[in-house]
């Protein structure tokens, strides 16, 4: 066998680098992945039917991946597509999932599709989201359940638009959630398993300013992995003799060939009772 064949022998599809070299930047993400899956070593290499020492050899950077074992790693370890974008640059390769914006000409027909979906929701609330949480889009029906509980000044006190923030700010939807806790408890968890999934910075900025607010349980600053995870949140609101009852569903986009559209989410809310459903109607029908 010629030193050629037995390097790719030994490295498994990559580049052996020398004893003693420190991480490569590759490494060091593909560890934090794994890591965030809370999976050894031995655990990710039997996955992804690799040996344990040549996995070891990639974190500590003293080989290099190769761009199918890159891919094969992040299947294994669940990597969103940006993250996966940001492992193969960091090895070296070129990234295959697109980012497009969804403001950009070529997603006029997703905006499009987006806002029939929005329309179809009247006279019932909805609203578009993206991986932070921020609204991008909404429905008529939003714009007057909101108006409702906060006006223009109390709407800019609570920061840019985001739904997080909103239902958090001592100054946005918070006073008027009748059930404040239960809903709240319910989308930090949601956001805990975003920074799970994502290590995202931007995440972990609004975590911790929502965690900053004031009465937040302290218990809620950790991930409860036994708290549910369906697309499923209640919701009731009261202000004076205006009183609405929701429950929420979260959809994302099932066949997403990008990665903004990987990260959209639809938040449609619908009336919990006969009197929230009135409720709207009339606010549709209102001047």
């Amino acid at each position: 066998m010629d030193a050629y064949s037995a390097a790719v022998k030994v490295g498994q599809g990559a580049r052996r680098q020398p004893r003693g070299t420190t991480a490569s930047p590759v490494g060091r993400l593909l560890k934090q992945w794994r890591e965030r899956r809370r999976i050894s070593q031995l655990g990710l290499a039997v996955e992804a039917e690799i040996s344990t020492r040549h996995l070891s050899f990639l974190e500590t950077g003293r080989a290099q991946p190769s761009r199918d074992m890159v891919l094969l790693l992040s299947r294994v370890l669940e990597v969103p597509m940006r993250g996966r974008n940001e492992l193969l640059t960091a090895a070296g390769f070129a990234p295959i999932y697109r980012e497009t914006a969804l403001e950009a000409p070529e997603m006029a027909h997703v905006r499009r599709a987006l806002d029939f979906m929005l329309r179809q929701q009247e006279p019932y609330p909805a609203i578009v989201l993206d991986r932070h949480w921020n609204i991008l889009m909404t429905n008529e029906a939003m714009g007057r359940v909101i108006s409702l509980f906060l006006d223009p000044a109390a709407a800019t006190a609570a920061g840019a638009p985001n739904a997080m923030r909103l239902s958090y700010h001592p100054k946005g939807l918070r006073p008027f959630i009748v059930n404040w806790e239960a809903t709240a408890a319910a989308f930090i968890q949601w956001l805990h398993r975003d920074l799970l999934r994502s290590g995202d910075v931007e995440t972990r900025r609004l975590l911790d300013e929502l965690l900053s607010y004031p009465d937040v349980p302290r218990q809620w600053r950790t991930l409860d992995l036994d708290a549910s995870t369906a697309p499923f949140l209640a919701i009731e609101l009261r202000k004076g003799d205006a009183r609405f009852s929701f429950f929420t569903i979260l959809a994302s986009l099932g066949t997403p060939y990008d990665i903004t559209l990987h990260e959209l989410r639809v938040e449609c809310f619908f009336a919990a009772d006969e009197a929230t459903a009135e409720a709207l109607r009339r606010l549709a029908g209102a001047p």
